[in-house]
């Protein structure tokens, strides 16, 4: 067993000589091998058998479509470990032998590999072995002259390519030369310009000094009136506020009250609501109870109707029958001499019938009666039910004034509640408002000593600026060492209300106030001496 890759030509070949039909050529090759070759023609009649032996399910005019699925499907499944379809070619170990070959398309499962198509393949013979190899020799010839003629193009691109890179590079060369000299003259037009520049700074700074320290005076100044008039604002809002507060605890105290007696009345209002509704259910089963009887005795009144009809109608019968008997009285009276005999045995059916009759006018009156006695219990019941159905109607007419009561009640207290929790809110707020009150003059005491910190540093360094300059005037032509002295110092603006510009320039304030400074430098003569201000 071995794994080689194969490639398979499929072709559909039509001929009309002498008959017209179609065969379908498959043949098997592989690239490495070129003596490698089977070859496959099936005709439609070789088909029909290979359907009838293997079971197939699809025509000739379809089957190389299916067969192509099939390869593809195998193609797919080739780089797994356990693919689920494979190609099969089982063959001699040598072409030689011109033994045929079964190439199988099967799919494996754990159970059981199924073989869906096999097909006998024939190999090649020396013909069809030579007939192949020039093809295979004039497909590379072809494409030997197609890659000759790529390269020659390839190299024509090439040494233009070439060209055209030397030649830009020998200008490129020429521009940078051009460009080292521009840029050594800008440098020291530039590094000429930077030193007058630093001289007029440092002239700038000094006189900027000045003004600094002018400035800083009276804004220190302002930001002290400012500060007591804004202590004075906060204490007086803070005694507003301590009497919205205790106003508030009154009112909320106030509302608590409310909100526990609506809260009684609520529950004697619910327990009169639950008695009221159990008091309307007793009565509407009361309602029910009484529909029943009703109903029943109805249909007891409708029965004893009908018996009263049928007895009617039996009667009526009996009185056709008297009015026929009167009849035949009259003609045996006529045939009474004949007849003797059988006019006492009529007699005697005749006082039976009479005695019937008797009988059934009393059952008559007594169900007259019945029935009287009927309507009469009829009529009491149906003022009882009006009488309970006005009852029942005036009290849901109360109970409906209850709730409409209750309803109202709970609106009032929704409102109450509504009305308490925004003043709990207000209370919320104006706590936070004291809060960040007591806050920012925590803050702003803080920013106070800060500030008064900063200002007797800038007057240490004043003074000892003075006694220098002090120093330089009294002094010979060398002076004593002056250093030099950087920081940086932020001014906090208040409340980010008092913003503070002067001659132009705005000074942002920072809400920290910090200082930083540098070790000492070495002595400086009179003209360079250097003090940097805020920047």
């Amino acid at each position: 067993n071995r794994r080689i890759n194969v490639r398979v030509r499929i072709e559909l070949q039509s001929t009309s000589n002498p008959v017209h039909r179609k065969d379908l050529i498959v043949q098997l090759t592989d690239d490495s091998d070129p003596f490698f070759l089977y070859n496959l023609v099936i005709s439609e009649e070789d088909f029909q058998s290979l359907k009838c032996q293997q079971g197939l399910l699809v025509d000739f005019s379809a089957f190389p479509q299916r067969f192509i699925d099939l390869l593809l499907q195998c193609i797919q499944e080739q780089n797994k470990d356990t693919p689920r379809f494979l190609l099969q070619l089982v063959s001699s170990a040598s072409v030689l032998d011109h033994t045929p070959a079964f190439l199988n398309v099967v799919e494996t499962n754990p159970f059981k590999h199924l073989t869906h198509l096999s097909l006998k393949f024939l190999p090649g013979n020396d013909a069809e072995i030579k007939k192949f190899l020039a093809i295979c020799l004039k497909c590379i010839k072809e494409e030997k002259s197609l890659l000759e003629q790529k390269l020659k193009k390839t190299e024509d691109d090439l040494t233009r390519q070439l060209s055209c890179t030397q030649q830009s590079l020998s200008e490129k060369s020429r521009e940078l030369d051009k460009l080292r000299s521009e840029w050594t003259s800008q440098t020291t037009t530039l590094t000429n310009k930077h030193r007058q520049e630093l001289t007029n700074e440092k002239e700038k700074a000094l006189q900027l000094q000045t003004q600094y320290q002018q400035q800083h005076e009276q804004q220190k100044k302002e930001m002290e009136s400012m500060h007591q008039r804004s202590i004075q604002q906060l204490q007086t809002r803070l005694s507003e506020l301590e009497i919205a507060n205790k106003d508030l605890t009154e009112r909320r105290y106030k509302g608590d009250s409310t909100i526990r007696e609506l809260k009684a009345k609520l529950s004697g209002i619910e327990d009169e609501c639950q008695r009221a509704k159990q008091e309307v259910l007793s009565l509407r089963r009361e309602n029910s109870t009484l529909d029943a009887e009703c109903h029943e005795k109805e249909k007891h009144i409708n029965q004893l109707q009908t018996r009263v009809a049928v007895l009617e109608q039996e009667i009526k019968d009996k009185d056709q029958l008297i009015v026929r008997t009167k009849e035949v009285l009259d003609a045996t009276q006529e045939k009474k001499v004949i007849l003797e005999e059988n006019t006492e045995k009529k007699q005697v059916h005749v006082g039976k019938l009479e005695a019937t009759i008797k009988s059934l006018s009393a059952e008559l009156l007594k169900a007259n009666e019945i029935i009287k006695k009927l309507q009469g219990d009829l009529k009491t019941l149906m003022s009882k039910l009006k009488f309970k159905n006005t009852v029942t109607i005036q009290q849901e007419k109360l109970l409906a004034e209850k709730e409409e009561k209750l309803q109202k009640e709970l609106r009032e207290l929704q409102e109450t509640v509504q009305s308490l929790r925004v003043k709990e809110q207000e209370v919320c707020k104006l706590q936070e408002q004291l809060e960040t009150t007591v806050q920012k003059l925590e803050e702003s005491k803080q920013l106070l000593k800060t500030n008064e910190n900063v200002i007797t540093w800038l007057n240490k360094q004043l003074n000892e600026i003075q006694m220098a300059r002090k120093q330089e005037t009294l002094g010979t032509s060398t002076i004593p060492p002056i250093h030099s002295i950087s920081g940086s110092f932020s001014l906090i603006q208040l409340d980010n209300r008092f913003p503070f510009s002067s001659s132009g320039i705005s000074y942002p304030i920072s809400p920290v106030c910090a200082f930083q400074s540098f070790p000492e430098t070495a002595p400086v003569k009179n003209t360079n001496h250097q003090v940097s201000g805020p920047k």
